[in-house]
């Protein structure tokens, strides 16, 4: 017989990683190519994963609820016919391959004459191996203390095959070597490394070299809490307790760096959207049919970023810690959208484009996809403005956390009649808050300002609006 192992694809735009969801087939089930066999939940959608091989399923690498990462064993198929190498040996020698990586370069060579002729021939993401960066490499001098003495004691490195947990124990100046990892053969894991973040011990944060000092300390985990068992810092029975995954975990990420990362303010308005409502009405009596409101809000505040390009734009971090704006000429337009998984921003590429009866139809659309959980990578990624319509939860108003690395993002409260003065003279009129919350780094308050104004005025005078779009 012949076994097969399908890796899990890579899902697009950098997904390292997915949460499987459930298996649609179990061992010792034939399967046909291109026959779904899992779901997976990624950072972005739900995502069915099709099979690329016929047989019988003999092993499923993985349970529900269990993380998956993109090119290990997802699922292995007999196949019949001649016989291939066992999955165990293919995964030893990757894992063998990837230590040899992790040590690439932290060797002295036996001949430092050839080492300096030549590159060492081990290339690391991100690093060359060219002369100058290995001469420049060995006039710098290590730190004193534990880290210096480790530098000179070459071994091997600690197993650890996602970059992406390395990356989240740098950038949380936690010592790799010091985690405990729980995966086979002593592999760190995700979960190993924000359980060390997370233990006690790690309060107060400390610095690297502490951390490498003292790994005892660090590898200390504090168990989560069960379901009905009291918390230690409330005395209160616990109800759940989870580490956040898929959806859930992309938002609080990306609220997470947009407070840390963007200085946002907040401008606001009252706007008399009366005739604005008259407007589509009479649309929907003449034509059987009426783009929605928010679709004719959107013409408007798309109209208004061509006006305040400033605000359709991203400011990034440099390598040098400068700051680089960039401005966009068209509009991918995001638009939040809540669904049963979470809250997710799908985006109508090249919004300056449609009409507001077109952007109604691809509102519609996306909304759907999206609560499908069948929304693909480009629907909910790439987006340079986004509209919020929280009105649709009864809601007067609200400062909208900015889309990260988004500029700004529009707010828009439930529409209410209000006694309102029109040409000195109290009157009923339908009323909408609208909100802006902006980067103050791309604009001052002024640019804000000329923006809501724009597009509040166009509200109240829609007729006047659309005639000059």
């Amino acid at each position: 017989m012949s076994i097969k192992t399908f890796l899990l694809p890579d899902l697009g735009e950098g997904l390292t990683e997915a949460e499987l969801v459930r298996w649609m087939v179990a061992a010792g089930d034939e399967v046909a190519v291109d026959q779904p066999i899992a779901e997976v939940e990624t950072a972005k959608s739900l995502v069915e994963i099709p099979c690329p091989f016929e047989g019988v399923v003999s092993t499923l690498h993985g349970e529900a609820g269990q993380m998956m990462l993109v090119d290990e064993p997802f699922i292995s198929v007999n196949t019949g016919g001649e016989e291939a190498p066992e999955p165990a040996a293919q995964e030893a020698e990757r894992a063998q391959s990837y230590r040899e990586e992790e040590r690439a370069g932290t060797q002295v060579p036996a001949d430092e004459e050839a080492a300096e002729d030549e590159g060492s021939g081990n290339v690391l993401i991100g690093y060359g191996t060219s002369n100058a960066k290995r001469k420049s490499s060995r006039r710098r001098k290590p730190r004193g203390g534990v880290a210096a003495s480790a530098a000179h004691a070459p071994s091997e490195a600690v197993r650890v095959i996602n970059p992406l947990v390395r990356k989240l124990a740098r950038d949380n100046a936690l010592d790799i070597n010091a985690v405990q990892g729980t995966g086979p053969d002593g592999l760190v894991l995700r979960t190993d490394v924000e359980a060390a973040l997370a233990a006690p011990a790690q309060q107060p944060a400390t610095g690297a070299k502490d951390a490498v000092a003292a790994p005892a300390a660090v590898a200390a985990v504090a168990p989560l809490p069960k379901a009905g068992a009291a918390d230690s810092k409330t005395g209160l029975p616990v109800a759940s307790s989870q580490v956040l995954s898929g959806v859930r975990k992309t938002i609080a990420n990306a609220m997470s760096t947009s407070r840390r990362e963007i200085p946002e303010a907040t401008v606001w308005v009252d706007v008399d959207v009366t005739k604005l409502l008259k407007l589509r009405k009479k649309i929907k009596e003449a034509q059987g049919q009426a783009p929605s409101v928010m679709a004719l809000i959107s013409r408007f505040a798309v109209a208004g970023l061509q006006r305040f390009p400033e605000l359709n734009s991203r400011i990034e971090v440099e390598a040098d810690g400068g700051l680089r704006h960039t401005v966009f000429q068209g509009v991918n337009l995001g638009f939040a959208a809540q669904t049963d998984r979470g809250l997710v921003v799908p985006n109508v590429r090249d919004a300056h484009k449609l009409n507001a009866n077109e952007l109604s139809a691809e509102f519609a659309r996306l909304a759907s996809v999206a609560r499908e959980g069948k929304a693909g990578v480009a629907d909910l990624s790439g987006s340079t403005f986004t509209i919020n319509n929280y009105g649709v939860f009864n809601v007067d108003g609200s400062a909208a956390i900015i889309n990260y690395p988004e500029a700004a993002i529009l707010g828009l409260g439930r529409i209410i009649e209000k006694p309102w003065v029109v040409n000195g003279k109290i009157k009923v009129r339908s009323i909408c808050e609208m909100t802006l919350s902006f980067d103050h780094r791309v604009c001052d308050g002024g640019t804000a300002a000329g923006f809501m104004r724009y597009v509040a005025d166009a509200m109240t005078d829609p007729k006047s609006a659309l005639a000059s779009l």
